[in-house]
């Protein structure tokens, strides 16, 4: 009985709040044609959706300039997976301290930039395949600036463990 009330109490913790339900639901149930917001919310709702298609263009192709990187373009999703080369002492010191080598360059971005990614390990990958994902939430202006951090932290990366 108390395993019972416990795990009731760890699955309402996953459900959102009766205000964040309500904001959802408007959300998705936006105004229909011919309500007063109806056109502004449109016009909104594109300019979003917009800015999202050049922001995963400008992650894509920024990472696709980096060399050492391969980065298909986002299907759908917010996320995008880029393949990464890694020189071979990184793997190695990966492997010495028993990480995997992506989680090795992960943890290396966030300290020396404070950009947060997950290491493409924790998916599954084929043996020998590096990357990370990461979104492309930011604004179009903090993109170009993410692109270019992650730009020099890799070429220092290289550098250090070539």
């Amino acid at each position: 009985a108390v395993k019972d009330q416990l795990y009731k109490l760890a699955s309402a913790s996953l459900c959102s709040n009766v205000p964040g339900q309500i904001m959802t639901s408007l959300m998705v149930n936006g105004p229909k044609p011919g309500d007063s917001s109806y056109k502004s919310h449109e016009e909104e709702k594109k300019a979003i959706f917009d800015s999202l298609k050049r922001r995963a263009q400008i992650a894509t192709d920024g990472l696709n300039s980096i060399p050492g990187f391969e980065c298909q373009v986002a299907q759908g999703a917010m996320y995008i997976f880029p393949k990464v080369s890694l020189p071979k002492g990184a793997i190695e010191l990966a492997e010495q301290n028993g990480v995997a080598p992506d989680t090795l360059y992960a943890v290396s971005l966030l300290e020396n930039t404070g950009i947060c990614v997950v290491p493409a390990s924790g998916f599954g990958q084929e043996k020998g395949r590096f990357g990370f994902r990461t979104t492309f939430l930011p604004s179009e202006e903090e993109m170009v600036r993410v692109v270019g951090a992650m730009r020099k932290h890799h070429e220092d990366f290289c550098a250090r463990f070539a």
